[in-house]
């Protein structure tokens, strides 16, 4: 038996587990699930004769190193500032190894030692990054080889619930790791380009300037800049492209009201509150607001944002009780951000039955004899249920896919690397059409980047 060793039984494992598991007679495969929690590594593989749970604490090096040492390839599922011992010890004991999370400096360092090793590290391959990568690279490297030029590219990718089961005024649950959603944009202004001209948006105005999309049949959508597109320039060969955009969809209206918790402070992470274990939803409001001896919170707050009561941001903070004078935060010395994860939680938890949705939209300017074109790919996939979400779908697919590649040597180009060469991409964007990822093309004319579009 080949044993795949797995770190990690998080939200995003499911779907890789189970393909792996559906593989593993046929393969001859045994999967190891190892996770600080041996119970919910347990729930992930079902009894299922192929697979064992371990307890696995990744920053006990004894623990690591022995599970790492009995692998045939190890896949690293943890947070990405964790994969670092991780890649060490595959090194150490000459073992491929593949992540979802984007290659950090510090494993972007280890290239020239896996190359040595003639390992391969594939990084990046989840779904976005990852089936982002892969469909886009597909329809480029189409496009250069026809003798077309790239004029402008944009990519938008979003988690969101799905139709069925959108049963908030956010028209949004949590489907991916909700501190990622409560810090998404700090750390940097969104850097982009377009029609040659360089842009930058500042934190403070992210959520005040987005773009409004029409997506095949799902309807309309908005999008906010991620924080760094130009570095995806080099990455897909596009160092001249005059337009290069990325970033994330949420439905109509909810940058305008995320946007409230970004002005009032909520979402910063820097600091600690005295005495939160022993706030009320209503005094960690009243923490970002002016004082008066006779205003209530709800009047400050409305004077302050200037928010009309019959309008329907007010609406949304009102459902998501946070002038509730009697539930508490019960968290010690947190911080704002992670206060408004907690009051965000009780709100956006998917329940049982709750269907998750990935969304993915491209577009592609380009010129060819003379002709400027343009084409228009997306992706919607649906989710199962609460385990196998949209999310853990089109993250663990690849990820798994990948991984079988890699063990029976049909990818075996060894480095640090990502999933942009059609020797990669190419055949695992073709299997992935068996579990329904599928995106959708059409020829469109070629408009550019459209202002009219563009919120702010």
């Amino acid at each position: 038996m080949r044993n795949i060793l797995i770190i990690g039984a998080g939200r995003s494992s499911a779907s890789l587990i189970k393909y792996l598991l559906d593989k593993s007679s046929q393969e001859n495969l045994h999967i190891i699930v190892g996770d600080i929690s041996k119970e919910e590594a347990n729930k992930k593989l079902n009894n299922h004769p192929n697979a064992t749970a371990i307890q696995l604490d990744v920053f006990n090096q004894e623990e690591r190193a022995k599970a790492i040492a009995n692998a045939a390839i190890v896949i690293s599922m943890l947070p990405a500032s964790f994969h670092i011992e991780v890649a060490k010890d595959c090194i150490k004991y000459k073992k491929n190894m593949v992540t979802a999370s984007y290659i950090s400096k510090e494993i972007e360092a280890l290239h020239n030692d896996v190359v040595a090793n003639n390992l391969v590290f594939m990084n990046e391959i989840g779904v976005d990054p990852g089936i982002d990568h892969m469909s886009a690279m597909q329809v480029i490297d189409k496009i250069r080889d026809n003798g077309g030029k790239m004029l402008l590219f944009e990519s938008f990718t979003g988690g969101l619930v799905a139709p069925e089961s959108d049963t908030n005024l956010w028209n949004y649950k949590f489907t991916w790791n909700p501190r990622n959603v409560v810090t998404a944009g700090q750390g940097g202004a969104a850097m982009f380009i377009q029609e040659g001209t360089y842009k930058y948006i500042p934190y403070h105005k992210l959520f005040r300037r987005t773009e409004f999309l029409q997506i095949n049949g799902s309807g309309k959508f908005e999008a906010y800049a991620n924080r760094d597109s130009l570095k995806f320039r080099s990455i897909y060969g596009l160092d001249d492209i005059p337009t290069m955009y990325r970033g994330t969809i949420r439905k109509v209206g909810f940058s305008r009201a995320w946007n409230i918790f970004i002005q009032l402070g909520m979402t910063d992470d820097t600091y600690t509150i005295e005495n939160s274990e022993h706030m009320s939803y209503r005094d960690f409001t009243n923490l970002f607001l002016a004082y008066s001896p006779s205003d209530s919170v709800e009047l400050k707050l409305r004077s302050y944002l200037k928010i009309d009561q019959d309008d329907i941001m007010w609406d949304k903070l009102i459902e998501l009780d946070i002038f509730n004078p009697t539930k508490k935060i019960g968290l010690k010395n947190a911080t704002p951000a992670q206060i408004l994860q907690k009051i965000l939680t009780d709100k956006w938890t998917l329940s049982e039955d709750d269907k998750d949705m990935i969304i993915m939209h491209h577009k592609f300017g380009y010129e060819i004899k003379g002709e400027k074109k343009q084409i228009e790919s997306s992706l919607v996939s649906i989710g199962e249920n609460q385990t196998y979400t949209a999310m853990a779908k089109t993250v663990g697919l690849p990820v798994a896919i990948a991984t079988l590649k890699i063990l029976n040597g049909e990818i075996s180009n060894p480095g640090v690397q990502r999933p942009i060469t059609k020797e990669v991409y190419n055949p695992i964007l073709k299997e992935l059409e068996a579990y329904g990822i599928v995106f959708k093309e059409k020829q469109v004319p070629y408009l550019g980047y459209n202002p009219e579009n563009v919120l702010g």
